[in-house]
């Protein structure tokens, strides 16, 4: 077939489904399109990512090796056979000598040039499968020589005790490392990050590969295993790539928690390897202690890593296990592996920032790229590229900034020195339009509290900082890195209670390092509401407040500021006191930064369970990016399971005849929540197993269950099933689900007086996301309301502006009225998502709100729910479908 295949390898017969999914997989990759895919869970939507887009690689490679041999083939042939004469009529002046031999050096240059290519490949495909053969003798021979490295390390351990006095000074050239011009370039390995201080030997070119990137990590662990179960588990090069704080395996770094904090000491360390000590007085100074050092980063034992992560297809988990077992660092062994790997797992907040992008070594030029559960992917993009600050953070970094520049502006060259003072003339600015000054205890300061809204070059005017050179500063701290050296200088002086002076400093020092230590102490005394008691717990409270500089959000917040005046809007809060108030960067444009991948990439498939709605979507993030309607093509498949093995049903009014209206003027109104009450009671009268009620909000969720205490319906609920509320807590999550899954299990064992168990949950909750509730766990998902945003939101508001400025009217409604309909229905549908999980599944949906019964609301459920949903404008009939649904599957059980 044209641009497609007809067979894919699969570990088992795949569903029709799945086949037309890999062919349109298949023939979206081979054309270069922008694919929008969307599978239901359930339908094995990762095994075909990756048995469709696995055999097109393997294609695509076959057909280029058949390319070169072709084009090799035929230079070799035009190379032996000699030049016809030249007629003597032409009308070129060269003589016919000179247009033969440049003739022949051209067509001896493209030979060259294939030949080298192709040798370039039968190499590294011989590297490859070298790998693969003797990757557990590798690791054999790695484990004996780290067991002789510790051996060596016992036998100069006194040796390293002696040079710990000179790694402290050396640690104090890491603090105030300078920052110089590009013409400078000596300079440039020093400042250039971690990322790009491996060895110029193990630099490669990048072969064609597929990126592929999902939410969380849990997510890519799980396609992982999908990858291993596949048929392409023996012969695909794999990386799995991801932050510090997933793949470090110091201990030492590890414990210090934040990632900021991990970031930080990673960094220390590789400068502490990496940057020669200048010489004081022409005394030679020796390196630092090697403990200053990572022991995990040897470029040999960086390569060993890097070839076991090629070799076999590893999770995060096994990848940190072979690090532990070969000594060796897995976050710099996953990057050096990217440039050989054909399949690169990554987080797609790692894939979407550019910046996060080149420090990872991700290169998407000519590549492909596959964005999984991308039902957010425009409000992710959003989020990536927003930032905000606080009025406690701007002024703890000036705080911070200032003691830096008073200890070590003697030592700082004058451009230095220009940086950081311009640096602290905005964070004044920004303290000023919050209403504070720096300086000052943030939380003793009032402020007027409300909202402000301004375009970016408003708000540089109001802030009075609009002559400063943003681009300029934002190079600056890439460059210099001046977020890390002042982390490293308050963890040095304050990580422990020391005072910020030293006993060399001189008086004048003193006073000023005095004044910060006396903020540091009111500061204390204001969040315990009592004195500091001892020296002990004011050098705790000193850590705990200057442990984590702000200056990484400060940098942050500079950058989005240089975004265009178009494409973002800054919101100033004020909140009655200076440490609460806030300015915040909203990006309103996510396509102009998702413009770059799209442009890049040979083609993008952005793929989900639910992708409805699809059409404001494309007009929102594709072709607001300049991508052609030609270039985008869809696919949607319908679900695995047997249309009778699915009830969907929108409520208009409840069994006493009151409408179901719960608009925000009727949903707190008695009737309605009693109501509400007998829908449960009946649906949990009849439905077997486990409920799962969605509301729009956890404080509706309150209110309505206060009031059904009140009136004894929750006390009717529970004669029936057992009753369960998800947390607002995150790590309590788990627990309430392993209790409502048990209560299940238990009551289908005993059969006794509860059916089952119903579990209060909220829209855009812990649980509408992420959790399946399949088999017995979900046989009825009950939607109470629609759950739309707070369209009162001052972020929200100029969201619906902006779009209903810049995208075009459609359907007699505003780009903005179809935002707030969008991510209403985006919410509901992953929520009703959660029930049908596999094709022998089962399930009821209930959606209680006669808004659900509108055309242009209908037509925004996923396809395979909408095609069986059925209206009732009164409970009787829908009553009846639903008890007749669940004894007809009791039957055929029976």
């Amino acid at each position: 077939m044209e641009n497609g295949r007809a067979q894919f390898p699969f570990p088992y017969q795949p569903y029709d489904i799945q086949e037309q999914f890999m062919q349109a997989l298949y023939s979206a990759l081979d054309q270069g399109k922008v694919g929008i895919f969307e599978s239901p869970t359930g339908t094995g939507k990762s095994l075909s990512l990756i048995c469709g887009a696995l055999s097109w690689l393997r294609d695509h490679e076959e057909k280029i090796r058949q390319e070169t041999a072709a084009l090799l083939h035929e230079g070799e042939a035009a190379l032996s056979t000699s030049t016809a004469p030249a007629s003597a009529t032409s009308s070129s002046a060269e003589p016919d000598w000179i247009t033969d031999f440049v003739q022949k050096k051209a067509e001896r240059d493209m030979v060259s040039k294939l030949k080298e290519e192709e040798l370039k490949r039968k190499k590294r495909e011989e590297r490859l499968e070298m790998i693969r053969n003797n990757v557990q003798l590798k690791y054999a021979m790695k484990r004996k020589s780290c067991e002789d490295e510790e051996a060596f390390k016992l036998l100069h351990l006194s040796k390293e005790e002696e040079t710990e006095t000179q790694g402290e000074q050396e640690d104090e050239e890491l603090i105030i490392a300078e920052y110089e011009s590009d013409d400078e370039s000596k300079t440039r390995s020093r400042f250039c990050g971690a990322e790009d201080d491996a060895d110029d030997e193990l630099v490669e070119e990048h072969v064609t590969k597929i990126y592929y990137c999902s939410r969380t990590h849990s997510q890519l662990a799980q396609f992982v295993h999908e990858v291993q179960k596949s048929p392409f588990s023996k012969d695909i090069s794999l990386v799995t790539l991801g932050s510090r704080q997933n793949l470090c395996i110091n201990e030492e770094v590890r414990r210090l928690g934040s990632s900021q904090r991990i970031n930080d000491r990673c960094m220390e360390m590789q400068k502490n390897k990496h940057e020669k000590p200048q010489r004081d007085e022409g005394a030679k100074r020796k390196r630092g202690p090697a403990k200053s050092a990572c022991p995990y980063k040897k470029a040999s034992a960086l390569q060993q890593m890097r070839d076991g992560v090629l070799g076999t297809v590893h999770d995060i988990e096994q990848m940190l296990k072979l690090g532990r077992e070969t000594h060796s660092c897995p976050y710099y062994a996953t990057r050096l592996a990217v440039p050989p790997a054909q399949l690169v797992v990554l987080p797609y907040q790692m894939l979407l920032h550019e910046a996060t992008r080149r420090a990872a070594g991700v290169q998407l030029k000519g590549q492909v790229v596959i964005i999984d559960e991308a039902h957010n992917l425009s409000d992710t993009l959003s989020s990536i590229h927003s930032a905000e600050l606080t009025g406690a953070q701007l002024c703890r970094a000036h705080s911070q900034l200032t003691q830096y520049a008073d200890r070590y502006k003697s030592r700082l060259k004058a451009k230095n020195l220009m940086y950081i003072k311009q640096i602290m003339f905005v964070i004044e600015g920004l303290v000023r339009v919050l209403g504070g000054k720096v300086g000052q205890n943030p939380q003793s300061q009032t402020t007027q509290t409300g909202t402000e809204l301004h375009t970016i070059n408003n708000f540089l005017f109001k802030a009075q900082i609009d002559n400063i050179n943003l681009f300029k500063l934002q190079r600056y701290f890439e460059k210099s890195m001046i977020n890390r050296k002042l982390g490293g200088f308050v963890e040095k002086y304050a990580g422990s209670g020391v005072s910020l002076h030293t006993q060399s400093s001189s008086n004048k020092e003193n006073r000023r390092t005095e004044g910060l230590n006396r903020y540091l102490q009111t500061l204390q005394s204001n969040q315990r509401n009592a004195p500091v008691s001892s020296a002990d717990q004011q050098g705790s409270e000193a850590e705990k407040v200057l442990s984590a500089s702000p200056m990484m959000q400060v940098e942050v917040f500079f950058m989005a500021l240089t975004n265009s005046n178009t494409d973002g809007r800054v919101l100033v809060h004020r909140h009655g006191t200076l440490s609460e108030s806030s300015v915040k960067f909203l990006l309103l444009n996510p396509a102009v930064h998702f413009a770059q991948v799209l442009k890049q990439c040979r083609a993008v498939i952005i793929a989900g369970g639910t992708m409805q709605p699809v059409s404001d979507f494309k007009q929102e993030l594709l072709f607001s990016a300049g991508v052609g309607e030609e270039r985008v093509t869809e696919f949607s498949c319908g679900h695995v399971i047997p249309p009778e093995n699915i009830l969907p049903l929108v409520l208009c009014s409840g069994p006493s005849g009151q409408e179901l209206d719960f608009t925000f003027q009727n949903r707190d109104s008695p009737r309605m929540m009693d109501e509400t009450g007998r829908i449960l009671s009946n649906i949990c009268n009849v439905v077997p197993g486990g409920v799962v009620c969605f509301f729009p909000s956890y404080e509706y969720s309150r209110r309505m269950v206060s009031h059904w205490e009140a009136s004894g319906v929750l006390t009717r609920l529970a004669n029936k099933k057992k009753i369960f509320q998800e947390p607002k807590k995150a790590n309590q999550v788990e627990q309430v689900l392993s209790d409502f899954s048990r209560c299940i299990q238990r009551c289908a064992a005993d059969a006794g007086g509860l059916t089952g168990a119903l579990l209060l949950s909220v829209v855009g909750g812990k649980m509408s996301e992420g959790i399946n509730f399949s088999d017995d766990l979900g046989r009825c998902v009950v939607m109470v309301g629609m759950p739309y945003p707070n369209i009162k939101s001052p972020e929200l508001q100029e969201k619906m502006s902006y779009l209903d400025k810049h995208l075009p009217h459609s359907g007699g409604r505003s780009p903005g009225q179809a935002l707030i309909e969008n991510l209403c229905m985006k919410a509901v549908n992953q929520s009703i998502g959660r029930a049908i999980r596999h094709r022998g599944d089962y399930s009821s949906i209930v959606l209680c709100d006669r808004r659900y019964s509108r055309p242009a609301t209908l037509s925004k459920l996923p396809t395979w729910i909408k095609s069986r949903t059925s209206t009732h404008a009164t409970f009787g009939p829908a009553f009846a479908a639903l008890r007749k649904f669940f004894l007809e599957k009791k039957q055929k059980q029976v």
